[in-house]
């Protein structure tokens, strides 16, 4: 018992304090430079898929027009999972009048995300594809930024900053959660290491010769980066490149949202489990491991910690401690919860239990549903 005790919490300060403190060592030993210019400008497609996102679309549209970078090297191509709310015909009313090439197609019968990603790269005529959610809204600056991390031949993905805003576009705090920080902060890293092994799928780009056509029950946020470094390219993290989002205060939306990229990102790993072998590349394999393997497994260790500390608190002080402190951070989370439930705003000593509770929820019920065989393909939009 006093074993697994300690090996539960030597596996949780690991995945969440060493694995970071690691990555900032070596980060420092290899510092991968990215070799950035601003002036390359190359022609872009910007891909979103869309299904029911008539209350969203247009002002994506909108906010992709605005963009800094020349029009005539951008073109946006939209397909519709099916929608049956008129977001095709709003499509075509922006399209009208847009400064560059707005195309819509229609998949039907509704087959997902991924398929739909699938259908346009062959249509797309730019040298860059980038990634956009029906309801992403990106900085008037976030392109160029983007754009310019491909002048270095080595990468192949870039990935983007979001950050939360009020209704009135203004940030909430300085736009991030803490957890998003302590998420932003590794992909730092893991750039200087090499190439980061998360992105935000809502402000991606990637050498449209590099695209690889996925299942439509593969995460493309999630697989289509690591076939990326499986052809020998680089995916890195531009901090520069904005994407603006709503503050949602709904654990309901928050938590579903969360289980569905679980239980998708864990079919990801078991289909790019070659990269978790140390002999291919074990610098990566050390970084998917660490990053996402036992951080989707931390749910294991966090049970067995809260179960033998308990039974070993009437033994010595320091399980005594341990397990009060897990019924304080428990009991900090549950408060969180109420207090999000009722539309107030939390402060750091409450979100922070809350978040990390609900992001191992979330993995546990995906890991249930990941043994049951359940896979997810299509999508509702998500609701603020």
């Amino acid at each position: 018992m006093q074993f697994l005790f300690w090996l539960s919490l030597a596996l949780l300060f690991y995945i969440y304090f060493g694995y970071p403190l690691l990555a900032k060592v070596v980060a420092k030993v290899t510092d991968y430079q990215v070799q950035k210019s601003g002036s390359y400008e190359p022609s872009v497609s910007i891909l979103i898929a869309a299904y029911n996102e008539a209350n969203d679309i247009e002002a994506t549209l909108r906010n992709k027009l605005a963009l800094d970078y020349p029009t005539d090297k951008v073109e946006v191509l939209v397909i519709s999972d099916e929608s049956e709310d008129g977001t095709d015909d709003i499509v075509r009313e922006v399209a009208e009048d847009a400064a560059f090439p707005i195309r819509l197609f229609r998949q039907a019968p509704r087959q997902g995300k991924t398929s739909g990603l699938n259908t346009l790269v062959p249509e797309a005529n730019g040298e860059i594809i980038l990634f956009s959610d029906a309801n992403s809204h990106w900085d008037t600056q976030a392109l160029k930024h983007l754009c310019s991390n491909f002048s270095d031949p080595a990468v192949g993905y870039v990935t983007g900053k979001m950050v939360y805003v009020n209704k009135d576009g203004s940030l909430v705090g300085d736009g991030c959660s803490a957890y998003m920080k302590y998420e932003n902060w590794l992909r730092e890293q893991e750039t200087q290491i090499g190439s980061i092994v998360g992105v935000d799928g809502g402000i991606d780009a990637m050498r449209r010769e590099l695209y690889k056509p996925l299942r439509a029950d593969q995460l493309p946020d999630f697989v289509q980066p690591l076939k990326v470094v499986e052809q020998g390219f680089r995916v890195v993290y531009e901090p520069e490149a904005l994407l603006k989002e709503d503050a949602l205060n709904d654990s309901d939306s928050e938590f579903s949202m969360r289980v569905r990229v679980s239980l998708r990102a864990l079919w990801a790993l078991k289909d790019m489990k070659q990269l978790m072998n140390p002999l291919r590349d074990p610098v990566f394999a050390w970084q998917m491991i660490s990053h996402k393997l036992l951080r989707y497994g931390a749910f294991v260790p966090l049970i067995l910690l809260a179960i033998t500390a308990l039974m070993l608190a009437p033994m010595k002080a320091i399980y005594t401690l341990a397990a009060l402190g897990y019924i304080v951070f428990m009991t900090l989370a549950w408060a969180g919860h109420k207090q999000e439930k009722e539309g107030k705003s939390l402060s750091a000593l409450l979100s922070i239990p809350y978040y990390f509770v609900l992001l191992n929820m979330a993995s546990y019920k995906a890991f249930m549903a990941f043994l049951r065989g359940e896979k997810k393909v299509i999508w509702n939009p998500r609701k603020g």
